[in-house]
């Protein structure tokens, strides 16, 4: 489970792109940051697979990712491109599927190999036709648990929203705001929304809660931070952020205010933000 953010400058206090994510993982899971510096590789190998290497060099990424995988929940590389996932049920089930890229590969795939988000939704949608999904979200201590993704993707002037079930996907540009969590969301892709997924419990009050808040203008990256760590709408710690006692919780976040000019400003926690202080990472 995770919910997503973005705010384009046009609606910010400062007239820059703010994007977060709050992340969703099994309680006793830990995640680790990283740079990850450029590279030159003839073979990339993520979680599950070898593929290709990128055509010339990486691009220097901050990432947090658990420590049990290559990819990552979310991350930012140099030249202000922001990634992040949340898992989604469509009625292509993913159990049956063998071992290919995760979610999870996918961001950092897109953050490694991209200079822009459009170039980033590119590298993402290209690796998904050639290489497909596949494989558990989850570590090897826990069960079994494919899953496929939606993915959140901005710089400092645009964001997309890509959905995808298997090697189908679908994208929708982001028009001053937009709130992702763990539902198909485009309408013309909501219909391969799993029909029994309980959205209306689990994840509803979650995005109805984000739109709520960035309807309220301006977006500032303090406000940000307080919805990251806000309870209430949710039954049984379903909330933005998350407690749900043994099965999932609010493990890391992070903030990231994307401008023209010079690095992105980056926040973040690897902890839930209701409990952890954030931290600023400084390039």
């Amino acid at each position: 489970m995770c919910d997503l953010l973005v705010a384009l400058g046009d609606v910010t206090e400062h007239g820059v792109t703010i994007f977060a994510k709050n992340s969703d993982r099994p309680p006793s899971e830990r995640q680790v940051v990283e740079f990850v510096e450029p590279r030159v590789e003839d073979v990339t190998r993520t979680t599950y697979l070898s593929i290709p290497g990128a055509t010339g060099p990486t691009v220097r990424c901050i990432i947090s990712r658990p420590e049990w995988g290559w990819g990552a929940e979310h991350g930012v590389n140099i030249d202000g491109v922001a990634i992040g996932n949340a898992t989604i049920y469509t009625t292509l089930d993913p159990r049956p599927f063998p071992d290919a890229l995760t979610g999870m590969d996918l961001v950092r795939l897109g953050l490694e190999r991209a200079h822009d988000a459009r170039e980033a939704v590119d590298v993402i949608t290209d690796a998904i036709e050639r290489f497909g999904q596949g494989g558990s979200g989850h570590g090897p201590t826990t069960s079994r648990r494919p899953y496929w993704s939606s993915f959140l993707v901005a710089d400092p002037g645009s964001a997309w929203v890509l959905e995808t079930s298997g090697r189908e996907w679908a994208t929708e540009p982001v028009r001053s705001v937009r709130a992702v969590s763990n539902r198909t969301t485009i309408p013309h892709f909501d219909d391969r929304r799993h029909p029994r997924q309980p959205v209306e419990t689990l994840v509803d009050p979650r995005l109805r809660s984000t739109d709520e808040f960035l309807a309220a203008r301006p977006v500032t990256v303090d406000g940000v931070a307080r919805h990251l760590s806000s309870h209430g709408m949710g039954a049984d710690g379903w909330d933005v952020c998350m407690h749900v006692d043994g099965v999932e919780e609010t493990t890391a976040s992070m903030i990231a205010v994307l401008g023209d000019r010079g690095e992105p400003e980056i926040r973040m926690t690897q902890a839930s933000p209701c409990r952890a202080p954030w931290s600023l990472v400084r390039w």
